[in-house]
């Protein structure tokens, strides 16, 4: 399995705008064979801080999304309603993996 945690500096008068980003990509990375794990919001602390996190079974599959999604036409409103409305400064994008907390044998 593959997570990608998605830190992003937003425009805090743009967080209506970067919430509705936000539930349209949970919809279409599981429709894409994610598992969307959600977004996380500022509440105390950083106004403008924010972060999102989802899973692929494997790599090969997380790059299909990638592939597929530059193409699909609701992917592509989404990344246009970050241009239009600016809510999305910048990002940093990881991949991370689930520790195992039992071994298996080789």
């Amino acid at each position: 399995m593959i997570t990608v945690h998605l830190k992003y500096e937003i425009d805090p008068d743009r967080l209506d705008d970067f919430e509705e980003y936000g539930r349209r990509w949970i919809t279409l990375v599981n429709r894409f064979g994610g598992t969307h794990h959600g977004y996380f919001l500022p509440s105390e602390g950083d106004s403008d801080i924010a972060y999102a996190l989802f899973s692929f079974p494997d790599l090969a599959r997380y790059e299909r999304y990638r592939t597929d999604s530059a193409t699909d036409p609701e992917c592509q409103e989404a990344f246009e309603l970050a241009r239009r409305t600016r809510c999305i400064k910048r990002y940093e994008r990881r991949f991370l993996r689930p520790l195992d907390p039992e071994p298996t044998a080789d």
